[in-house]
């Protein structure tokens, strides 16, 4: 290391209803014992890292002071977004909930990792260093790139998370919406590898294409007229009673519990006013549409929306399983949980008005992988 500073992306809310990004320079932190110091090299930008990085901001408005490192943007919130940002005001945070680098110094106990890759969730880490328990990292197999384990804990173990609770709460089969992305083509590589029935909804013919050539059986387009026919098809064959969707707006979870209605009804023995008693359980995990959520409720009474984050799923699996799906990210990266990315970008890069406004889309297929170092 050439100095005693580091460099990372900050996120503040003013009072007066702006959200002003920038890049701070920090003191180089020092690992105590039990920690190591790593030093970032990649780190991608997750649609769960959009909610602290900008907000409720309105990006249409976006503005640009200074340039290089000094550069400040500036954002406004609307006013009707303000009271709920209240805990946050004035507050200068740090963002980027996952990345991989080198561990470059460590503490007592923890020289067992200097020189290794890992990869970790600790937060923060839109940074170019970042000093973090030794526990927390995920030591990475020989020959894997930082840049290949960045996104190693929150896609990985999110799509691995959902066949667990599918599996806890006894389903037999899941929906997964937005199944196009990072995310969804690791999902179809792990219902493959685990013979699970897997029931994809995308929104073009090119990305059920794209889960076609993964091996994907069931795929279908949201877009099309027969989408809900197809579904019910879908449902009916893999008997999926589970679903877990990232749009989180509209009526694609009311649409998707009355197609399990449906499929339910078309095995039943005699009619009842309540519905069928099969249980139809639909998870919001994601955001990508802002609206609200709409139920047009045809489909009895035995049925459940709700949300689910990763976080607390992961309190209920226990550290055993934790550690066995963990180790079965690093053994996989390269295949399974492999990621792709459509840009990649420095710190400075990164607060761009063009690129802001490309991520800030969440579309799928586009994802920015951040280099501090570059």
């Amino acid at each position: 290391m050439n100095n005693n500073f580091s460099k990372e992306l900050r996120t503040l809310i003013t009072k007066t209803g702006e959200l002003e990004l920038s890049i701070a320079t920090v003191p180089l932190p020092e690992p105590k014992a039990g920690e190591v110091l790593i030093k970032v090299e990649a780190t991608p930008i997750n649609p769960s890292d959009l909610g602290l990085l900008l907000g409720p901001a309105d990006v249409s408005t976006l503005k640009i002071t200074g340039s290089g490192d000094d550069a400040v943007v500036s954002i406004d919130i609307p006013d009707a977004a303000m009271p709920a940002m209240a805990a946050r005001l004035e507050e200068s945070l740090p963002v980027g909930n996952e990345g991989a680098g080198v561990v470059v110094a460590t503490g007592k106990g923890a020289e067992s990792l200097m020189g290794k890759i890992v990869g970790v969730a600790g937060g923060a880490m839109y940074a170019q260093y970042r000093c973090l328990p030794a526990s927390a990292c995920l030591v990475m197999n020989d020959g894997t790139r930082s840049s290949e384990a960045a996104s190693c804990f929150v896609n990985p173990l999110t799509a691995l998370c959902m066949v667990e609770t599918m599996k806890m709460e006894n389903h037999t089969a899941l929906i997964h919406t937005a199944a196009a992305s990072n995310l969804g083509q690791m999902l179809v590589k792990i219902c493959l590898a685990d013979s699970v029935q897997l029931v994809n909804i995308v929104r073009k013919d090119k990305q059920a294409e794209q889960l076609r050539a993964l091996g994907a059986k069931q795929v279908c387009n949201s877009s099309q007229p027969s989408f809900k026919s197809d579904l019910v098809d879908a449902l009916v064959a893999s008997g999926a009673t589970i679903a877990f969707d990232a749009t989180g707006g509209g009526s694609l979870a009311s649409q998707i519990l009355s197609a399990m209605e449906i499929s339910a009804n078309s095995t039943a023995k005699e009619y009842s006013r309540y519905g069928s008693t099969t249980y139809k359980q639909v998870y919001i995990y994601g955001g990508l549409d802002r609206s609200a959520t709409v139920l047009n409720r045809d489909f009895g009474m035995s049925w459940g929306v709700g949300g689910w984050l990763l976080t607390p799923f992961l309190g209920k699996l226990g550290i055993e399983k934790f550690t066995e799906l963990r180790q079965r990210v690093a053994d996989e990266i390269k295949t399974t949980f492999s990621s792709h990315y459509t840009q990649e970008v420095s710190l400075t890069e990164a607060l761009s008005a063009e690129a802001i406004a490309s991520y800030s889309k969440q579309a799928t297929g586009s994802k920015f992988l951040i280099k501090p170092h570059k």
